[in-house]
């Protein structure tokens, strides 16, 4: 039995596709569906306070409970993907919250709402992490910052869209349409995804190395490539080199926090955090600061509308520059630019500029978002590599559960002032960061910190050859490597 199927070289070596091209789009409506029900929050909120179903303290409770489940989601997403695999986790979470958002849409009093939401967030959140972690396990090196912002964009669309239906549905069918639209959706894209493969990667490193084999060609055919059964190995080929990041077996989630891997686990937090507070501060209040201020929730959401669209640009961006530049470079601009345009906000009167340099702060949000998010998961070698993205998620979401309360508070306080300011300092502060503690994301330092990767010893693939990414993230600087584990 052939036990050398070098998945992760064969991935990475692979021309883009047929494949590649269905994968992201279903990939992509899960995450759509992910983000619009995770952001219909903002419309559906603003809209309950004038009739009086909510309050601005059980839209803070909503908003707590939603992150409780969404970190609870993404703990169980990781753990489920490492131990029984990508399609498993891939499908149950799409179905958890598709349905529960169904339910949703007749609860009778914020109560219940607030239940339900709880629990359909577990779903969510898992969605997050796995549709991130498959483009790192299928998308082959050089390409994963386009698909990367192919991926935001799906999410960028939930999310602008869910505002712009909300401004449109919200006044005629109340706030209850918007769990209906979200709940069919998600269930009719799990319908779609039922015959998605397995990932080779894992296949392999579980030792199911003929259904790796199998779905390697697959996607090799699919991709114009003819099979590793088709073609001579040359006579100089290492046939297991590169294999030791995929070939890892099963190890603790305490990995995360050995020697080797501990710098790595931290930094993946801290930009996981940032990116998500700043992001949901962002989206979540909008429409509820303009609301406070004095606008009427018609034009509120017309605002937030406007405003939101940038979570297409941005992301339409990463598309075209990230793949040249290097996703750390994309990070540390996209993460500048999010901390200037969110300290001139709050100085903004004219409802032009308003909405210009809204828009803007949001573009530059949801670029940081969408890298930050996707880049995560490639800091850990496929063995936990869905553990370590789904931690650093979960911790995250965790910090968020009180995000809702220190928001009301700088807001009660301080204004919006003081709340975007408070976001501009963070992504200030996590951009140096990160432009100075370098996470080497090639192929070599994944096998240094797997479990079976001791050294490299064979040659690298053509992934990894003038890969800019590769120099970008080895060159000068500190890096958060570390040596393999024993």
């Amino acid at each position: 039995m052939n036990t050398h199927v070098n998945a992760g070289l064969r991935l990475d070596d692979l021309p883009i596709g047929k494949f590649h091209r269905r994968l992201v789009v279903l990939v992509g409506l899960g995450m759509f569906f992910d983000s619009f029900d995770n952001t219909l929050s903002s419309a559906v909120l603003a809209s309950m306070l004038p009739i009086g179903f909510s309050t601005l303290e059980l839209n803070s409770l909503f908003l707590s409970l939603t992150f409780a489940g969404l970190a609870i989601g993404a703990a169980f997403a990781g753990w489920l993907s490492d131990r029984f695999g990508r399609g498993f986790a891939f499908q149950f979470n799409l179905a958890l919250f598709g349905v529960l958002a169904l339910c949703a849409a007749v609860a009778p009093n914020m109560e219940v709402l607030i239940t339900l939401r709880f629990v359909m967030s577990i779903g969510m959140g898992a969605e997050y992490v796995i549709c991130w972690g498959i483009i790192s396990e299928f998308i082959p090196r050089g390409h994963r910052g386009r698909y990367l912002g192919l991926l935001g964009i799906f999410a960028g669309l939930g999310v602008s869209l869910s505002s712009l239906i909300g401004w449109v549905v919200i006044p005629v069918w109340s706030w209850r349409a918007m769990f209906i639209i979200g709940g069919v959706g998600a269930l009719i894209t799990w319908w779609l995804r039922r015959k998605m493969p397995e990932s080779p990667r894992w296949l392999e490193s579980r030792g199911r190395y003929e259904e790796a084999e199998a779905v390697l060609q697959r996607i090799e055919r699919e991709s114009g490539v003819s099979s590793q059964e088709d073609t001579p190995t040359p006579p100089n080929a290492h046939p297991a080199a590169g294999t030791a990041d995929e070939k890892a077996e099963w190890v603790p989630i305490t990995v995360l926090f050995s020697r080797p891997v501990i710098r790595r686990t931290l930094m993946a937090l801290i930009l996981t955090v940032t990116c998500l507070f700043g992001s949901y501060t962002v989206t979540g209040w909008m429409p509820t600061f303009f609301v406070q201020q004095g606008l009427t929730v018609s034009k509120s959401l017309g605002f937030n509308a406007a405003i939101m669209s940038g979570y297409v640009a941005g992301p339409l961006l990463c598309v075209f520059i990230t793949d040249r530049l290097g996703r750390r470079n994309s990070i540390v601009m996209f993460g500048t630019l999010a901390a200037i345009f969110a300290g001139i906000y709050p100085f903004m009167k004219e409802p032009v500029l308003i909405m210009a340099v809204g828009f803007i702060l949001v573009a530059m949000a949801a670029s940081f978002l969408t890298l930050c998010s996707g880049t995560a998961p490639e800091f850990f070698p496929t063995a936990f590599r869905f553990r370590g993205g789904g931690f650093a998620q979960t911790v995250g979401r965790v910090g968020l559960i009180a995000s809702p309360f220190i928001v009301l508070w700088l807001f009660s306080n301080y204004g919006i002032v003081g709340v975007i300011l408070a976001v501009s300092g963070m992504y200030v502060a996590v951009t140096l960061l990160y432009a100075l503690a370098r996470v080497d994301t090639s192929r070599e330092a994944l096998e240094q910190i797997a479990p079976n990767g001791d050294t490299d010893d064979g040659p690298k693939g053509p992934g990894d050859t003038n890969n800019p990414q590769r120099e970008l993230d080895s060159s000068s600087g500190p890096s958060l490597s570390g040596p393999s584990i024993s």
